[in-house]
């Protein structure tokens, strides 16, 4: 965030800097501040140098931003697990959220979960009803929510906007959908749309234009680092793995063959690197078949999007605008209240859909709203706002 507010870096990778967005009147750079709550306490400029290390980017950017690095570290706090009930944790994480927006002055703080994909929870009453979640959480010893809806009720009892970047459940659990809808924050999900599945959402429509037959797509995913090591584990992977699929039936059909499988590397640290193995059926029962590689640094792709999705929740909130943003569903792999999965349909929707927002939004020092104070930006539970 530093080198892109000193324009030490381009802003490669941000859908809302493009150029056809010049006029939008998202939060600039410079407006945004970075803070969260995190499971690990290792200093971010320690964790700068390792991904500088492996190439992520180069080891002058982190001196140039060392100042900045030293800045959000002391808005991170530690996620609070130890409180005697769950709903002690939710309320340590919402005045976090809410101290947060006091001390450094800002209008807006958005809510990004960004934490280690979770395996799905077994499901509980509590999931469906107030009453009982209430119960539930006010239950000294009982642990009913998982982490990432922990941090969802947080952020919807601090009134942020909240963004959901995995498949975890977070705010999904019907019980905290109705809340989120009943505060009257905007909410866009889910789980970012970073790398093969963008590839896939991009050549799916392809072959149907076509009328070719996809009859199988294969794909294969190695990647190291945090991630790696988080979805080795065969429950956290099972939502991953749905979440990737899901667009992929919806455009070439549920006949489609699609095994998918996901691999720790971890001598390949922050690089993912994802195959893809297509076969269709073309003219004549004729065999068409098309391989892919995409290979990447995973944060580098991520990355950008949170800034997206920060700028374009603020957008919202500023516009009045509550509930599902769908029209954030470019930027995920199994947008809520949307059946749209095809990306060049997708982006047009986000582009149309920032060109009415906008409109909404009155000018800084109209009649109708005062000029406001720094737009604000949240960031990340198991990171906070910003």
């Amino acid at each position: 965030m530093g080198a892109l507010s000193r324009e030490l870096i381009e802003p490669y990778g941000v859908t809302t800097a493009n150029s056809e967005f010049a006029g939008a009147p998202f939060a600039p750079f410079t407006d945004i501040v970075v803070g969260g709550h995190d499971i690990a306490s290792t200093p971010l400029d320690k964790r700068a140098d390792q991904l500088a290390a492996g190439g992520l980017f180069p080891t002058e950017l982190v001196s140039a931003v060392s100042g900045d690095l030293a800045r959000t570290d002391e808005e991170v706090r530690l996620v609070p697990n130890d409180g005697p009930t769950q709903q002690h944790d939710i309320d340590t994480m919402a005045a976090d959220i809410l101290a947060f927006k006091e001390r450094n002055g800002l209008r807006t703080v958005v809510v990004v979960d960004i934490s280690s994909t979770e395996p799905l929870p077994q499901d509980h009453p509590a999931f469906h009803s107030e009453a009982e979640l209430v119960k539930a959480v006010s239950t000294p010893g009982l642990t009913v929510l998982p982490p990432s809806s922990v941090a969802a009720a947080a952020a919807i009892q601090a009134g942020s906007p909240y963004a959901c970047f995995t498949p975890s459940a977070g705010i999904t659990l019907p019980v905290l959908w109705a809340r989120a809808q009943a505060a009257g924050i905007p909410i866009a999900g889910q789980d970012g749309k970073t790398g093969e599945t963008l590839i896939r959402t991009v050549l799916a429509p392809m072959f149907t234009a076509r009328g070719l037959k996809v009859l199988s797509w294969a794909g294969t995913n190695v990647l190291g680092g945090g991630d790696g090591a988080t979805l080795a584990d065969p429950e956290a992977v099972k939502s991953k793995l749905a979440s990737k699929n899901r667009g992929l039936h919806a455009l070439a059909g549920d006949h489609v063959v699609a095994p998918l499988h996901i691999d720790n590397v971890p001598d390949m640290g922050n690089t993912k690197t994802a195959w893809d193995h297509i076969h269709a059926v073309g003219f004549l029962g004729s065999r068409v078949t098309l391989q892919t590689t995409w290979s990447a640094y995973d944060s580098s792709l991520a990355a950008p999007l949170v800034l997206d999705l920060v700028r374009s929740l603020v957008l919202a909130s500023d516009a009045g605008q509550t509930g599902v943003v769908a029209e954030l569903g470019c930027f995920f792999k199994n947008p809520w209240d949307s059946d749209v999965h095809a990306f060049a349909e997708q982006t047009r929707q986000f582009a149309d859909w920032v060109a009415r927002t906008s409109a909404l939004v009155p000018a800084a020092g109209s009649a109708e709203v005062p000029a406001p104070e720094s737009p604000s930006l949240a960031d990340a539970p198991v990171a906070t706002p910003r």
